[in-house]
């Protein structure tokens, strides 16, 4: 059998804001995942061994119970992976994280918790009652405002172990991403130097977002939580100014012409 995975993995992994993981349970088995996350650690060690991950039973049609969700909590350990938290569900799964002495995340980003990215829409209160009165005259229209935020921009060096957020707009990095730094931006990111940490746009699940850099070695990039790190990515592309955009589910490179 052919050592590559071309089929559907047991759990979907998405990258999300300071360095935590979502891990979103597709298929209850103990042993596949286990093996998912050792194969993920031993081909990115520097990304993922020890680090935190928040396990999302949200994709199963029902909760586990403690004894196998204790189960993948200590496989995932035994992986090189550290289970932080559940992911907020039900009232179930708020017990399941007690049972397990585990946090329950009610906010990880919402968006990568649902399968169609769209945010939850906030709950709508009646409209107080109103008495009847004579019309008054129609308002004058007012003239259309753009509501969008400005982009961001970033002109000194992000050096390893900065984080820099551009929260609902885009990022422009006018010098390099060391190694070790991150950049993450709810829309696209341009950067116009070396880019060697990672990039991560349409944090908030927007998948039109895409990533542009002059100078291309990440070690991460990610379009709406899906991601690829630098063993992914073709030698050929590396040191070329490249895009980064998503293509049905799929992360896509594509060095841009000189």
């Amino acid at each position: 059998m052919s050592a590559q995975m071309d089929f559907e993995p047991a759990g979907e992994l998405k990258i999300g804001q300071v360095g935590i993981a979502n891990l979103r349970v597709r298929t209850l088995d103990v042993e596949r995942l286990a093996e998912e996350m050792r194969s993920r650690v031993q081909r990115a060690p520097n990304l993922f061994a020890r680090g935190a991950v928040v396990i999302d039973f949200g994709g199963l049609t029902r909760t586990p119970d403690v004894a196998t969700a204790q189960a993948l909590v200590d496989a995932l350990r035994d992986a090189g992976a550290l289970p932080v938290a559940l992911a907020y569900g039900t009232t179930e799964i708020e017990e399941l994280s007690r049972e397990l002495g585990l946090p329950l995340l009610a906010k990880f980003r919402a968006q990568y918790e649902r399968a169609d990215g769209a945010p939850v829409p906030p709950p709508v209160e009646p409209a107080p009652p109103r008495r009847e009165r004579a019309p008054e005259p129609a308002p004058v229209a007012a003239p259309a405002v753009n509501a969008s935020n400005p982009g961001m921009v970033q002109a000194a060096p992000i050096r390893s172990g900065q984080q820099v957020y551009a929260d609902n707009r885009d990022l422009t990095v006018l010098s390099a991403v060391g190694a070790g730094a991150e950049v993450i931006a709810d829309g696209s990111i341009h950067i116009y130097g070396a880019l060697r940490g990672r990039a991560l746009a349409g944090a908030q699940g927007f998948e039109q977002a895409r990533i542009f850099c002059r100078e291309f070695h990440a070690e991460l990039v990610a379009i709406a939580g899906h991601y690829k790190v630098s063993e992914d990515i073709p030698a050929e592309l590396l040191g070329k100014p490249v895009q980064v955009w998503l293509d049905r589910g799929q992360l896509k490179i594509e060095a841009l012409d000189a």
